[in-house]
């Protein structure tokens, strides 16, 4: 059975494409001499099968091999029709860990460095009428302290807050038949105040670039502009005023026209700032009651089974009462965010940026261009409500310290990419330049956490326990960006910061922790680790099969009550 068969793009869609997931040959090439071996050929020999797109370490890939595997190739026939190939033809990679080369017809196509943002090439010149065949390789390697891997595990087996790998393909691959004249890409930038939402987009060939807004099928406005390429920018007025807002999407549609060319987008009216300590969403002061989401499966580990599984996280973690996640140590998958949209969910967009070296200037490689990739494909999502490009920058293994002119370059360009949300530079303890001050602090003492931030609505300082490593500016938004982390477990070979065996105990401590930071009113937003039990990692508040550990109630009245900063 072909499994998820959806379109991968939700906010950039054509009717004319073709899904490419299924059944696809399959090699491991553990001594990376694949092309040496010419497996490129169209007719090379191939002896497995693998279950596009989950990673070769997933069950459903119908491989499950969990060891290092640096080298992979993949191979699939496709058919193509003449008038399929009257325009361009695109192949597109939800996303390929690590290192991507691709073949068409045993031709070197293009390539791709970057395990987690998706990214497409024009394969129209080596496809033919009829039986096609497209090779892929992937090189990774978990262990090159250039490359990010975010919480796939260094070492062997799975330990402590580091889970199963993933190599290759673990999206969604895809052909898009398009007209040579076309729309490349586009940004949205809107103001509910006035009710406009400004349009930027790239373009090929010459023609009238026109979008047309709609709200529940309602006409709602539309603008237009000619063009010869480049890009083209319009603005529309729109009748009628519906913001986005936590927990209502109100989603306006769109429809993209460019000589022959057609996409169907969406957006929502949503400002983010802040104002002193407050956070505010449309000029609304906001609490953010966020939780860890690492985005982990167990039979698809970083790919969801479906799409429904996606949409069933944020339904989960808004029974608990967040109203929001940092999507932590992964780039999600666009129709995750999706679903964040439409729904009203608030996310933080986050990079992979564990395992590569932040004690080395040339780490910069490693980060800095996929991320820029990253903040363009998402830059359109109104439920992204601000980046964060590192996590926990510890100084290395031979204590050599963390460069901070690297954090505070990624930073700088972060903010030039998008000045309109704000950044948090490093989450946790090596804060160089940003927008919030955000803290972890797995405190599991309820009064002492509360003692940790008493102080700050008196003369705007608090208990730091790195000091040594970043200096709070007094009236910086502050975040507990990390707490809890508890373990209602009994079981052996878990990890987790505390374990409690009574489950009356476990809501006591919740609630005492919760309270002493909704209760600070100099205090923006919380984040709870975490949304789910990874493997051996069992803090979550559902397990990892996504069943509720605890009264999803109980949790949520402890959670929704009113914050003091909140309007």
């Amino acid at each position: 059975m072909i499994m998820r068969t959806e379109h991968p793009k939700p906010q950039f869609m054509r009717e004319n494409w073709l899904c490419l997931n299924g059944e696809w040959e399959f090699e491991t090439d553990p001594g990376i001499s694949g092309e040496a071996r010419r497996l490129y050929e169209v007719d090379a020999p191939f002896g497995r099968v693998i279950n596009v797109p989950f990673c070769i370490e997933s069950k459903l890939s119908g491989i499950e091999e969990k060891d290092f595997i640096n080298s992979v190739w993949y191979r699939r026939k496709i058919e193509i029709t003449k008038d399929q190939l009257k325009g361009r033809v695109l192949l597109h990679f939800g996303a390929a860990d690590y290192e991507t080369k691709v073949y068409v017809n045993g031709e070197e196509s293009f390539s791709h460095k970057g395990g987690y943002v998706s990214f497409q090439g024009d394969v129209t010149d080596l496809l033919k009428v009829g039986g096609n065949v497209v090779t892929v390789h992937v090189l990774d390697d978990t262990r090159n302290d250039m490359i990010p891997s975010g919480k796939q595990c260094p070492w062997y087996k799975s330990s402590g807050c580091s889970y199963t790998r993933t190599t290759g393909i673990w999206q969604t691959v895809w052909l898009e038949f398009v007209p040579v004249t076309r729309i490349v890409k586009t940004r949205y930038e809107t103001d509910p105040v006035s009710g406009t939402v400004n349009i930027t987009a790239t373009l090929t060939g010459k023609g009238t670039f026109r979008a047309e807004a709609f709200y529940e099928g309602r006409p709602v406005g539309a603008a237009e502009t000619k063009s010869s390429g480049g890009a083209a920018t319009v603005s529309i007025s729109l009748s009628e005023i519906h913001p986005w807002e936590v927990g209502h999407g109100r989603l306006y549609d769109l429809v993209l026209t460019y000589g022959e060319d057609r996409v169907k987008s969406y957006f929502g009216l949503r400002t983010v700032a802040l104002d002193g300590y407050r956070f505010l969403i449309n000029g609304k002061s906001v609490f953010m009651r966020t939780v860890l989401d690492q985005g982990f499966y167990p039979d698809g580990i970083y790919t969801a089974p479906s799409d429904a599984d996606l949409e069933r996280d944020v339904d989960m973690s808004m029974a608990m009462g967040f109203n929001g996640a940092r999507l932590h140590q992964k780039v999600v998958e666009e129709r995750f965010l999706y679903h964040c949209d439409r729904k009203g969910y608030i996310v933080w967009g986050e990079f992979p940026d564990w395992g590569l070296t932040h004690s080395r200037p040339d780490g910069v490689y490693g980060i800095l261009p996929e991320w820029l990739d990253e903040i363009e494909r998402d830059f359109n999502h109104p439920s992204i409500i601000g980046w964060c490009p590192y996590n926990e920058t510890w100084d290395d293994n031979e204590r050599r310290p963390v460069v901070k002119d690297l954090i505070k370059l990624v930073w700088r360009a972060t903010k030039a990419a998008d000045p309109t949300r704000p950044v948090i530079d490093a989450s946790g303890f090596c804060h160089v330049e940003t927008d919030i001050f955000d803290v972890h602090d797995y405190e599991q003492n309820p009064d002492e956490l509360r003692r940790h931030y008493e102080s700050l609505p008196k003369d705007g300082t608090f208990i730091d326990k790195f000091s040594d490593r970043q200096e709070y500016k007094k009236g910086q938004p502050v975040f507990i960006s990390e707490y809890g982390g508890m373990t209602l477990n009994t079981e052996e070979h878990t990890w987790g910061y505390s374990v409690m065996n009574d489950v009356e105990q476990f809501y006591k401590t919740y609630q005492g922790l919760t309270d002493a930071l909704l209760d600070n009113p100099c205090i923006c937003g919380f984040c709870y680790t975490q949304l789910t039990d990874v493997e051996q990692e069992r803090n979550g508040v559902y397990y990892y099969d996504r069943r509720p550990k605890l009264d999803p109630e109980r949790i949520r009245a402890i959670n929704s009550r009113k914050a003091a900063i909140e309007d």
